[in-house]
């Protein structure tokens, strides 16, 4: 069955040469082995660096703390899947039988997917500028009402905020090891993120010090994890 792209064209402001690309980046890997995970990552790769540097160039007096936490919740899984349904991305989505019965082309997750993929493709049908060009232009709105102190709260308020957003879940933090005389003390605190069965470690003089650093190791390992 051919599909007929022309609407999504128009929406997303792009009209592909190869039309193998977009199919291809459309493509659940339950439908077939010309899936879109490669272009998935590839198109992260771009969209990461075109946001970093976007950020890098609107925020010259912020740190590289900050940057990190606007990129992130740029990058997040919500917003690339609004941009996805934006585009209606999952009504052009191919899977297999038991994917499509599932309701694959409304999950999360897939359509965030299919939006990075579709990055990837634009890519590769045209160049690094073409492709810069249209990502700058769907972000253009949300980058310019990004609001940097609500985005760069201290970790433990962004990891609390990242997981109920994504996931429905809340970190649990806990003192596993004191040591040190009582005037002069190391607190070891493990933060627990609740369903995701992951847990991380900070070390500080006090409660609040150690909670504040393990928040900020499990924010660090959730960017690599969400790239």
């Amino acid at each position: 069955m051919t599909i007929d792209y022309t609407p999504l064209y128009r929406s997303i402001g792009y009209h592909f040469n190869n039309e193998a690309l977009i199919t291809q980046a459309l493509t659940h890997r339950s439908k077939q082995k010309q899936h879109n995970e490669r272009l998935e990552f590839l198109g992260d790769s771009i969209l990461g660096f075109v946001i970093a540097e976007a950020l890098y160039q609107k925020f010259p007096h912020e740190d590289e703390g900050s940057l990190s936490l606007l990129r992130m919740y740029l990058v997040r899984g919500k917003t690339l899947t609004d941009m996805a349904k934006h585009f209606d991305l999952g009504e052009y989505m191919s899977f297999g039988v038991g994917e499509l019965k599932s309701g694959g082309h409304k999950r999360a997750r897939l359509l965030e997917d299919a939006f990075e993929a579709m990055i990837g493709a634009i890519y590769l049908d045209s160049d690094m500028l073409v492709v810069k060009e249209r990502i700058l232009h769907w972000f253009k709105d949300v980058l310019a009402t990004l609001n940097v102190e609500e985005h760069t709260k201290d970790p433990k308020s962004r990891l609390q905020e990242y997981l109920q957003a994504e996931i429905q879940t809340h970190p649990i933090y806990s003192i596993i090891a004191t040591e040190g005389l009582d005037h002069d003390q190391t607190f070891t605190v493990e933060v627990s993120l609740g369903s995701l069965e992951q847990s991380y470690r900070g070390k500080g003089k006090s409660r609040k010090q150690a909670e504040h650093n393990a928040a900020k190791e499990a924010l660090k390992a959730i960017k690599v994890q969400d790239k």
